[in-house]
């Protein structure tokens, strides 16, 4: 009977162990930014935000380069013109200094805007195959390993590779 009830227990404790260990989620890791770095999307992406910022930058350079030569201009005549003169032109130098810094921040801006609208579809369509490999594959958690990312330690299964193949390069 003793022997029956160290048998029961014992099955018991080997049953709620394997349970445990069953329960225990799997986990993966992925470098997003090396995926994505590695997408043929964000090859021509990256292309496509270096001919807008080029376009801001050279917009950007004739106005500045006008702007020099009006107060080239302005300090050559600057003893001949008269004080109403000059201060008219310090106001439209001032007011053209302005303008420059406005341009040069919404270029800022509007570049950041069109980076976040080009890189939005790669995102999700990186995403959703990390998430169609995770799940055939059974995990239930997907850590980035990017450097920066919080990830400590990543000795788990890499889904690189299979993500790659899902995307097709």
């Amino acid at each position: 009977m003793k022997q029956l009830k160290s048998l029961l227990i014992a099955a018991a404790l080997f049953i709620g162990v394997s349970q445990t260990v069953s329960a225990q989620a799997k986990v993966a890791h992925i470098n997003v930014s090396e995926l994505m770095t590695a997408m043929p999307e964000m090859k021509a992406a990256n292309t496509q935000l270096e001919q807008i910022s080029k376009t801001y930058d050279t917009q950007y350079k004739t106005m500045v380069q006008e702007f020099q030569a009006k107060i080239q201009k302005y300090g050559d005549e600057e003893a001949t013109a008269g004080n109403a003169v000059n201060e008219a032109r310090a106001k439209e130098v001032q007011d053209m200094q302005q303008r420059i810094q406005e341009y040069q921040q919404t270029a800022t801006r509007e570049l950041q805007d069109k980076q976040e609208a080009i890189y939005k579809p790669i995102l999700e369509k990186s995403k959703n195959a990390i998430q169609k490999v995770a799940r055939a594959k059974g995990y239930q958690y997907v850590l980035d390993s990017s450097t920066g990312s919080g990830v400590i330690l990543a000795d788990g299964p890499d889904l690189m590779a299979d993500v790659k193949k899902e995307l097709g390069f």
